[in-house]
């Protein structure tokens, strides 16, 4: 009984942190602003939003390192993997927040649901991972689903609403799943080599993240944004807030892996990520057609049979991490059963 309530209170921090934050990420991203003239302007500042969030996370990994780090314990893992692999890390979250001014958020949730293919190809190309056939027809699965929702005949093209046409959105997110396929390589890396700890790779990722998007940003954006947020106040309580329930989902999905494992972890994530969607088309308007939905169904069919089938073959038993966790990098940074 006491584990079913730790079960049903961690996953329920989960739904509600990361419903929450998508509502918000939506909000700021696509809504309309006040500008110095009057008239009305998008949000366009994404290096400042990844910058505060990526702040909040660092704090939250220094706490939880702080409270579940062993006296002794030292991360051997260099700083150049950590700088590369922020790079890659950064360029997905910026790739996927920048979609945002031409997609739909349920359309940008679908697209990173696809993160499995490019973790695959550069598994099997560049690590030589090895997986079942249940993978390969789960990725199947959701590519045809992911391709159900972004694809818009000839004829509803020509319409005003081109949000789901498949153009400068769409490649972002194609950008943006080929760096998280890259960080998830880099940090297999990271874990086969040194048995890196997901705060310390949360932490340490975050920081150098920090440290490239505050060289980015002194180039301009930074007083610009300064700027805007002036004009509207509101916006920076919401990307604070963002960023909160970021790192506050990010603490439920730590306790749910070291709780129950990283399988449970999936699907209670998994299921989140169609409740987003959900929500997002009733509280938006994001009006999905009978074949985008059929796309969605798929899709999370797909991730869910990914969930259960498919595993990848173990050729070592020295091949996992030291700790046995999964990395801690998001997104669904993926949104996320990963934590920066």
């Amino acid at each position: 009984m006491l584990n079913r309530g730790k079960f049903l209170l961690y996953a329920g921090g989960i739904f509600v942190c990361y419903m929450f934050y998508g509502v918000l990420q939506e909000k700021i991203t696509r809504g309309d602003y006040v500008n110095e003239d009057g008239s009305k302007q998008k949000f366009t500042f994404s290096l400042s939003l990844v910058f505060i969030q990526c702040i909040i996370n660092s704090l939250f990994a220094f706490s939880v390192r702080r409270f579940m780090a062993k006296k002794d314990e030292i991360d051997t893992t260099t700083n150049l993997l950590y700088a590369v692999c922020a790079i890659s890390y950064l360029g997905a979250m910026l790739a996927s927040n920048k979609a945002l001014q031409w997609v739909s958020y349920p359309t940008q949730v679908l697209g990173k649901s696809a993160k499995p293919i490019p973790v695959m190809v550069m598994g099997v190309l560049f690590a030589h991972k090895k997986y079942p056939l249940a993978k390969y027809f789960c990725v199947v699965l959701i590519s045809l689903g992911v391709a159900l929702v972004v694809y818009k005949d000839s004829k509803a093209a020509k319409g005003a609403d081109s949000d789901r046409s498949f153009g400068v959105g769409e490649l972002l997110l194609v950008v943006s799943l080929l760096l998280d396929g890259t960080t998830g390589m880099i940090q297999s890396r990271m874990r086969a080599a040194h048995s890196t700890k997901s705060y310390d790779m949360m932490l340490k990722m975050n920081m150098w993240s920090v440290l490239w998007l505050g060289i980015l940003m002194a180039f301009g954006e930074f007083s610009d944004f300064i700027s805007f947020a002036n004009r509207n106040p509101h916006v920076f309580t919401n990307i604070l807030l963002f960023g909160l329930l970021s790192a506050l989902g990010q603490f439920f999905i730590f306790l749910m892996i070291a709780n129950f494992g990283p399988l449970a972890c999936s699907i209670a994530t998994t299921s989140r990520k169609f409740f987003t969607v959900i929500l997002s088309v009733l509280l938006f308007g994001n009006a999905f057609s009978s074949r985008q939905w059929v796309g969605t169904v798929c899709v999370f069919l797909g991730l869910g049979f990914d969930t259960v089938y498919g595993k990848e073959i173990k050729q070592e038993p020295s091949a996992a991490g030291g700790d046995g966790s999964r990395p801690l990098a998001n997104g669904e940074f993926d949104e996320k059963t990963s934590l920066v």
